[in-house]
C-alpha cells in the first residue's frame, strides 16, 4: 500500500482550537494547533461537525471560539462565498508521504480548473494509482485549503466529495465564475 510512513506527532495529543460558522453551503468548522490549521470540514449542522472532530481527534483537548479561531473561520466562510485563487492559512498538514504528495499536487490546481484522479497520479510520478489518489482525496482533513473538490473523474463527472457532492458542484461553479471574472479583468471586491 502507498505511503505508510506517517508524521511523528499525533494531533490527538494536542490542543485544537476551533470555531464553527454558518455559510450558504451549510456549516463550516476550522480547527488549528499551534502550528496551523489542521481541520476544515463542511456539514449540515454545528453539532455534527464538532462530533466528527471529536471522533477524529480522540484525546485532543478541544477549545471552542477563541478570537483567532473565529477570525480563521470567518476567513474560510468568506472564501466559500467568494472563492479566490488561494486560501491563505498557515497549515498543519499530517498524513502519509503519499497523501502529502497528492495534497501538494492538489494545491497546484488553479481555482476554476479541475484535474482527473489519473492526471494527479501521473503528475506525482505514480501513473496507475488513480484509486490511491482518490483515497488520499477522501482522507484530506483540510478541504478547501487542499482543494480536493477540484479533482474529478476522467470523464468529467465530479465523482465523490466528503463534504457532499452538492457542495463540490457549488464550489466548482463559484470558482469557474470567479476565474472568468479575473480573466476578463473585471474588478471585484
Amino acid at each position: 500500500m502507498e505511503g505508510r510512513k506517517r508524521s511523528s506527532t499525533a494531533l490527538s495529543a494536542r490542543t485544537i482550537r476551533f470555531a464553527v460558522a454558518r455559510t450558504d453551503l451549510g456549516w463550516v468548522l476550522v480547527g488549528a494547533t499551534e502550528r496551523g490549521v489542521c481541520a476544515i470540514d463542511l456539514g449540515d449542522s454545528r453539532e455534527a461537525l464538532v462530533g466528527k472532530l471529536r471522533t477524529r481527534l480522540k484525546g485532543a483537548k478541544l477549545q471552542d471560539g477563541d478570537p483567532e479561531s473565529i477570525r480563521r473561520v470567518g476567513q474560510v466562510a468568506r472564501w466559500i462565498e467568494f472563492p479566490r485563487p488561494g486560501l491563505d492559512l498557515p497549515l498543519d498538514i499530517r498524513g502519509t508521504d503519499f497523501q502529502r504528495r497528492v495534497w501538494e499536487e492538489l494545491r497546484r490546481i488553479p481555482a476554476g480548473r479541475t484535474a482527473s484522479y489519473a492526471e494527479v497520479a501521473r503528475r506525482i510520478g505514480k501513473p496507475g494509482s488513480a484509486r490511491a489518489v482518490g483515497r488520499a482525496c477522501a482522507s484530506n482533513p483540510l478541504p478547501l485549503a487542499i482543494p480536493c473538490h477540484r479533482v474529478v473523474r476522467s470523464d468529467g463527472d465530479p465523482g465523490g466529495y466528503g463534504c457532499g457532492i452538492g457542495r463540490k458542484r457549488a464550489l466548482l461553479e463559484r470558482e469557474a465564475v470567479g476565474r472568468a471574472v479575473r480573466v476578463s479583468g473585471i474588478k471585484t471586491n
